[in-house]
């Protein structure tokens, strides 16, 4: 079974979203979106464009989405969250028992050695 295929996308807290977010489109070009993020579309070394998007975001500290004391997480897109987090348990990982199935995709979580929160996605078929 493969299990990583690629990154989803990446998110991380900071006290004052509007600011940094501003920063990372003027300093840095980062099309920053009214939803909070980015998405970067996927493409092949001639630029030519693949199915697949990695979505940058900045949520608030408060925000709730990540593991205790930490300021990111990183979401994994994956083929198979089902059969990857029965793999996970079954190897003796802390997987969250919370599951998301929504017109987004699917998602999962399990907490890596360090305590860290890793989003799985299994995107929407087409995506």
């Amino acid at each position: 079974m493969k299990r990583v295929t690629g990154i989803g996308g990446i998110f991380f807290q900071a006290k004052d979203p509007a600011a940094l977010r501003a920063w990372y489109k003027t300093h840095l070009g980062v099309d920053v979106q009214g939803w909070g993020g980015a998405a970067f579309s996927w493409t092949d070394a001639e630029g030519n464009p693949l199915k697949g998007t990695t979505v940058w975001s900045i949520g608030a500290a408060d925000g709730g989405q990540f593991a205790p004391g930490k300021s990111f997480t990183i979401n994994y897109r994956v083929d198979d969250l089902a059969g990857l987090l029965a793999a996970l348990r079954a190897e003796g990982c802390n997987v969250l028992d919370k599951f998301d199935d929504s017109g987004y995709g699917k998602f999962g979580w399990v907490i890596d050695p360090e305590g860290n929160k890793v989003e799985l996605w299994q995107p929407p078929p087409g995506q």
